[in-house]
């Protein structure tokens, strides 16, 4: 079988995460990967047997630090069906000139710009109208985690209205940027947040409204959850509903916290103790007052990693099922 030739540009967070699920799958593979710093990512991304490219002007000091360069970001892009952008945010919408010159397609991450793609992406919620696309953007780490579960409720039960507040990790645990922090910030302070929007990018005709709050946290995102349905059911509705979706979890024998998934993660031997999927908790399953209400955690470095495998498969048309997408990626990725 011909595989689709994948370029990683970016082998950060993200980046070296869908490289490894690409890796994975039987109908795909990673052609090389692109880095302008020579730290232990580009070193460990060497010693996997990723190809290392790089701009130009950095070669030299890539060479120097002795790491093998293939060629330029301009040669990995041209030897590439797609390219998926994992540049960090803002970056990646300079680089759409380029790959339009190269002729090749392109995924975006959730920090650039819906227009930017003109197309964003989830794969519970609009496969296919990624189908056959040039640009895509898989949509945010928390964006990707409202859609999965707002999708299935609207399509089974109709979301009349949605009302979440995130409580934001104020940074990933590998960075010393942003942080530490002893705070509970705002963000933003004019509400609501762009969550909002962003999932309309995605299923453009629900209503839904958000705010967020940056916690001093580093291991997942929280949201409380609030809906007004449109058609009658119980709390048991729902749970059953989210126990069909496989990219939700539910989360319970003790678990009480994100320290605690994350520790899940660990046992149960996921790569870098990822959670690929929603962690929804059960038991908050409630309805209250004809109201529904739930919380959910959201691993930010890792649930958006199956959306870019998928968004790969549906602009390659190499399926044209979303459902059978997800159930592929999922049994390559152990999900």
């Amino acid at each position: 079988m011909t595989k689709v030739k994948v370029a990683i540009n970016g082998y950060g967070t993200i980046g070296k995460r869908v490289a490894d699920a690409v890796m994975l799958q039987d109908d795909m593979e990673i052609i090389g990967i692109a880095k302008t710093r020579p730290n232990f990512e580009t070193v460990i991304a060497q010693e996997k047997g990723y190809p290392v490219y790089t701009l130009a002007e950095r070669v030299g000091s890539m060479e120097k630090e002795g790491i093998e360069v293939a060629g330029t970001v301009e040669d990995m892009v041209e030897a590439a069906d797609v390219v998926v952008d994992c540049t960090p945010g803002k970056v990646g919408v300079t680089n759409k000139e380029l790959y339009e010159k190269a002729g090749v397609k392109a995924i975006w991450q959730g920090g650039e710009a819906h227009e930017l793609a003109g197309c964003s992406f989830n794969a519970e919620a609009n496969y296919e109208e990624a189908l056959g696309k040039d640009f895509v953007r898989v949509v945010s780490c928390n964006t990707t985690g409202l859609c999965r579960v707002l999708s299935p409720l609207d399509n089974e039960f109709g979301v009349k209205k949605a009302r979440v507040t995130l409580m934001r990790r104020s940074a990933d645990p590998n960075d010393i940027k942003n942080g530490p922090i002893n705070a509970i910030v705002p963000n933003p302070i004019k509400l609501p947040s762009h969550h909002g929007p962003d999932v309309k990018t995605v299923i453009p005709g629900i209503d839904v409204a958000t705010t967020a709050v940056k916690l001093p946290t580093t291991l997942m995102h929280l949201h409380t959850i609030n809906l007004e349905l449109e058609r009658e059911c119980t709390a048991e509705d729902v749970e059953n509903l989210l126990a069909e979706q496989s990219r939700v979890r539910f989360v319970g024998q003790g678990i009480t916290s994100t320290a605690e998934i994350m520790e899940l993660g660990k046992d149960l031997g996921r790569p870098r103790g990822d959670m690929w999927e929603n962690c929804v908790w059960n038991e908050s399953i409630t309805m209250y007052e004809g109201e529904l209400y739930f919380f959910q955690a959201i691993h930010q470095e890792s649930d958006v990693i199956p959306e870019n495998v998928d968004a790969i498969r549906a602009m390659m048309e190499l399926e044209s099922d979303g459902k059978r997408s997800i159930a592929e990626t999922n049994a390559k990725m152990g999900i």
